[in-house]
């Protein structure tokens, strides 16, 4: 199979699968305004949302209120949400694995961080800081079984949809264990609350049917999930291309958190402006050697947790493809294309200061090293709408800029 017909059923695949759950929703939308209200079956339904929230939301032994309104949860390590799962129960986080090796010095730029901690609040030593979930957050979702999840109906080859729209940097054709990237942060403007918008690497295995194994880590902007237009650090993670298993960040049971620093979908700051400062996150996803876990590191060396490698099939081993960029929906909800921003909203082209960027791009090999990408290929899926341009040079390695405003002349 070519290179370029692997990329493309994979950006196909989430095209389908994807703009499946927005179709449900606009469905349910619609179904919801011309329905009879039924005080029985609201009953029963909030009733299933408040035994999801006792789940979900464990006890805290201290609670810290972001500026943004967030509850952000102290929660005993022990007790977070990954110990629920049958494999992980009565067992305790592991210790730190070994970083991967580096083979020469990062450029640093200014890094972002998360809005809860501007306050010098912090979670104690041995407690995990957990975004408290709402039942607003779960009734802004068209049901409880989609809500922190991805739902579809399966896989189909084909592009008779195009609510998904992606501008991305990938490799393929090797084995890798693991991907490292500093991502720009913005705020993209999101014109639909039943639209995102992301920028995040993706480490993939599988094929592209039923069997498709992913770890995704980056920032979006998605009114839906968090009830904002605040970029958020987030996570992904599916073994069944995103039909049962898996959930955004700590929505369900899988991924062990270590760190008492960050919360996995809180809102990032500070973020950067048109020709002004710049920021951005650096995410590194690597398969520790010793044990096969897949490790999260967040920032300059912010170890955040794990992935178990038993809650994989296809990645247990290694993944054979690594993806960079950004992904928006567009839900053509006002019957033309969507004006959600990808990246800053500029296109590539205006370059630093305007467009955003990925830099530093690295695979992690075989012997645990972080080595510099080879053979990128680069994928719009509409280029009048948001496009992509890579480079290479001594103090950014490889990156690249990528982004737009949506609609535009070009993209009616």
């Amino acid at each position: 199979m070519t290179t370029s017909s692997i990329i493309f059923k994979f950006v196909v695949f989430l095209v389908i699968s994807s703009s499946f759950s927005t179709h449900v929703l606009s469905e349910h939308t619609t179904l919801q305004a011309n329905q009879t209200f039924r005080p029985k079956e609201e009953l029963l339904k909030l009733k299933k949302i408040k035994g999801f929230l006792k789940k979900i939301n464990k006890r805290p032994v201290k609670t810290i209120k972001s500026p943004d309104g967030d509850l952000i949860d102290c929660v005993l390590s022990h007790l977070q949400p990954a110990f629920d799962h049958p494999q992980l129960k009565g067992m305790k986080p592991l210790e730190p694995p070994k970083r991967p090796k580096a083979n020469d010095s990062m450029n640093v730029m200014e890094e972002s961080l998360q809005l809860w901690t501007v306050s010098g609040e912090s979670c104690p030593e041995g407690t995990v800081p957990i975004r408290r979930t709402t039942e607003k957050d779960v009734l802004r979702s068209n049901s409880l079984r989609r809500f922190g999840r991805k739902i579809t109906r399966g896989v189909r080859h084909d592009t008779s949809s195009n609510d998904h729209e992606h501008a991305v940097a990938f490799v393929n054709g090797e084995q890798y264990y693991g991907a490292k990237a500093s991502i720009n942060v913005w705020t993209p403007r999101v014109t639909d609350q039943y639209e995102f918008s992301l920028s995040q690497l993706w480490v993939i295995s599988g094929s592209f049917g039923n069997d498709l194994n992913t770890i995704e880590a980056g920032w979006q902007v998605s009114p839906e999930l968090y009830g904002d237009n605040y970029p958020r650090f987030f996570t992904y993670w599916t073994t069944d291309a995103y039909q049962a298993t898996g959930c955004y960040n700590l929505l369900c049971s899988g991924f062990v958190q270590i760190n008492n620093r960050i919360a996995m979908g809180a809102a990032i700051s500070p973020r950067s402006s048109v020709n002004g400062r710049q920021f951005d996150i650096g995410i590194m996803i690597w398969k520790d050697p010793k044990h096969g876990h897949w490790w999260l590191e967040f920032g300059s060396g912010l170890l955040v947790g794990y992935w178990p490698d038993f809650l994989f099939s296809h990645l247990r081993g290694h993944a054979s493809m690594v993806q960079f960029g950004g992904e928006v929906v567009n839900s053509r909800s006002m019957g033309y294309h969507t004006s959600t921003q990808m990246g800053s909203g500029h296109f590539a082209d205006e370059g630093f200061g305007k467009a955003s960027y990925f830099r530093n791009l690295q695979v992690v090999d075989w012997d645990n090293n972080l080595i510099p990408l080879s053979n990128l290929h680069l994928l719009a899926d509409h280029p009048n709408c948001y496009d992509i341009r890579a480079g290479k040079n001594n103090v950014w390695g490889n990156y690249f800029y990528y982004g737009g405003p949506g609609r535009n002349s070009r993209c009616p």
